[in-house]
Order: C-alpha cells, then structure tokens, then sequence
C-alpha cells in the first residue's frame, strides 16, 4: 500500500481491455491486411465487448500501427481513418530530401 507521499500510478486505458488473458494470435489475423475475414472474427468479436474500444483505436490510429485488430480495425481501415483526418501517426516519418552525394548520415553538420 502507499505511503501518504505515493500516489499510486494512474489506471492505464490497457489495464481494462476486454483482451488481456485473451490468445493474442487472434488479434493478428492473416486476412486481417485487406478486409477482417472469417479469422478476424474472434478478434473483433473480443473488442466489440471492450469498455476501452475507443482509446485502444484512437492509441492505433495516432501511433501509425499498421499489424493486427485494434478497437475492432484491421490495419487497411486504420490507414483509411489516418488518410481521411489527414493523421500520419507517430511512426511515419516524412521523407529526407537530399542534394546528389550528400551523405545518408543525418549527423553531418549543415552547410
């Protein structure tokens, strides 16, 4: 138990997700890449129970996960949200645009 200094750390939105303690290999479906097929099914049956649904999608959406059901989305449906709100996701990096014989090393001093 804390001491009266402690706070305790504040509920994480995973702690409550209906898949913790469920097979995670449902949650990442082969057919899942294009359109939630027959193997989805498990998995979206699962998120659609979820108390945490939206946050779990919302996490997938601006993190750029691109593998697996997330709050009930396949990764094509996630990509869809993300270009239609124009979202990029935390993991999408734009290109580098670089000069002929510049170096790939991002170290260099500019100039």
């Amino acid at each position: 138990m804390p001491g009266p200094s402690e706070r305790p750390e504040p509920a994480d939105w995973r702690d409550h997700a209906a898949c913790v303690g469920e097979d995670l290999e449902i949650f990442f479906p082969l057919s899942g890449f294009s359109t939630p097929g027959a193997e989805a099914s498990p998995a979206l049956a699962v998120c659609r129970r979820c108390p945490v649904i939206l946050p779990c999608r919302t996490w997938a959406i601006d993190h750029g996960e691109d593998d697996g059901i997330w709050g009930a989305t396949t990764a094509a449906q996630r990509r869809a949200i993300r270009r239609a709100t124009g979202r990029t996701g935390a993991e999408a990096r734009p290109a580098v645009r670089r000069r002929s014989g510049e170096p790939l090393d991002d170290s260099s001093p500019p100039g």
